[in-house]
């Protein structure tokens, strides 16, 4: 039997991988047992992996050479990634230690193309200010003005499975769809997306939404200088990678009213918020802080893959894949 044990786990994680173990051939059931922390894996927090073979990790783990030498100090000898991104895993330190990494490379891209969709659509005509006005007896509409998103130019900066459904919705809606991606797609080409080098993008674009893994090369792909080639009152989505914006840039452009409206789903610093009830603690993060201080800014945290259909499939790619090393099946999904 394969003990794994999930790190980072809530709630909804547990449901998930629960109800698909019992969806399991009735001849693969025995083979995996799964426990739960809630504890985020940290070098430290690696010793909880003791009597597990493989453990199981999400986004805002550590996954780092320190990480990954704990675990394997303590027996663990495959790690499973719950997630598409794998920008926090030493892939050289795994290569070395021997120890493979498995991932989720697609789940629902539905999910997240539908939050950034409703990211937009929020920021634009400010329905989440509407909601508080009227509970609090406020039915004025001073202020809460949008524009037709009609014939409006959409930048979409990466069209991968995620990317290319947001440029369905956003054709969808009768929007212009221009597109930045290494590697077009003919599909979406002949959809009426078009693509432009991301210098045209940031210069014609109304609303500009990432969808773009993090690698060094797309680090802080929106900074002080790609702000400056946008229109002035852009619209800017992330639901990707929090790294891929320069926060102190960004601030700086909604100081000055460049950005009109700024939504994330993702921050570069959130490993230390995400995830976790500060209600009563508070955060010192100063630079969170000022970003929920703008009017037109709206966060979430890190929700645009919670669906329940994301979940499914995430626990069953998971499951997949410690299933296939355990028995010595051909590996897909690696690191």
């Amino acid at each position: 039997m394969l003990n794994v044990l999930c790190y980072s786990a809530r709630p909804y994680d547990e449901e998930a991988f629960t109800l698909a173990l019992k969806a399991l051939p009735v001849e693969q059931q025995g083979l995996l047992h799964w426990d739960f922390t809630d504890v985020h894996l940290t070098p430290q927090s690696a010793k909880l992996a003791q009597g597990h073979q493989a453990v199981c990790a999400f986004v805002n783990d550590d996954l780092g050479e320190a990480t990954l030498t704990a675990l394997k100090a303590e027996g663990v000898q495959a790690v499973a990634l719950r997630c598409a991104g794998f920008n926090n895993v030493d892939a050289a330190a795994a290569q070395r230690l021997e120890l493979p990494v498995f991932r989720v490379p697609v789940y629902s891209p539905h999910a997240v193309a539908e939050h950034a969709l409703a990211l937009l659509l929020t920021l634009n005509r400010k329905t989440h200010k509407a909601y508080n006005r009227v509970r609090e007896g406020n039915f004025l509409l001073d202020g809460l003005a949008g524009v037709d998103l009609y014939q409006k130019t959409v930048g979409v900066v990466g069209t991968g499975h995620i990317g290319a459904v947001f440029c369905q919705l956003m054709r969808g809606l009768g929007c212009t769809v221009l597109a930045y991606d290494v590697a077009p797609n003919p599909s979406l080409q002949a959809q009426g997306v078009t693509y432009v080098p991301l210098e045209t993008l940031w210069e014609q674009a109304d609303v500009i939404s990432l969808h773009c893994p993090l690698l060094p090369s797309t680090k802080h792909l929106v900074n002080a200088g790609s702000l400056a080639r946008m229109k002035q009152g852009v619209m800017l989505i992330n639901t990707s990678r929090g790294a891929l914006v320069d926060t102190p840039a960004v601030i700086e452009a909604l100081k000055q009213r460049k950005l009109g409206a700024l939504g994330l789903d993702v921050y570069e610093e959130e490993a230390s918020l995400f995830f976790e009830d500060l209600s009563l603690k508070g955060f010192d993060d100063d630079q969170f802080a000022r970003l929920l201080s703008f009017p037109n800014v709206l966060i979430t945290a890190h929700q645009a893959f919670l669906t329940q259909e994301a979940l499914a499939s995430i626990a069953g790619t998971t499951l997949a894949n410690l299933l296939a090393w355990h028995q010595h099946q051909p590996l897909q999904n690696t690191v």
